[in-house]
């Protein structure tokens, strides 16, 4: 059960870096998310990266700048989350 556990949370947490990296690049493209791929991007990677967006907004090192590095900072918090739930099961089973 722990192994299945893990690796489902593997397979999530992989799957949302793919569509983050996938996000930044079409980002580069003037294509924009007036198509369905767009669309489906925002809609499946925004609840992650408004948050983190919001927050480095409001800190000393975000406000201003002409990128956004609120992926960067949301793959960063992903990882901690992914392994704080891994040793979380593994202390339950």
């Amino acid at each position: 059960m722990e192994l299945l556990l893990t690796q489902a949370l593997g397979y999530f947490f992989y799957l949302l870096e793919i569509l983050i990296f996938v996000r930044i690049i079409l980002s580069w493209f003037p294509m924009g998310y007036n198509n369905a791929i767009g669309r489906f991007l925002y809609n499946m990677t925004e609840p992650i990266l408004g948050p983190v967006r919001n927050m480095v907004d409001k800190s000393p090192i975000g406000g201003g700048m002409g990128l956004d590095f609120s992926p960067i900072f949301a793959l960063i918090l992903m990882r901690l989350v992914q392994s704080l739930l891994v040793a979380a099961v593994q202390m339950v089973f």
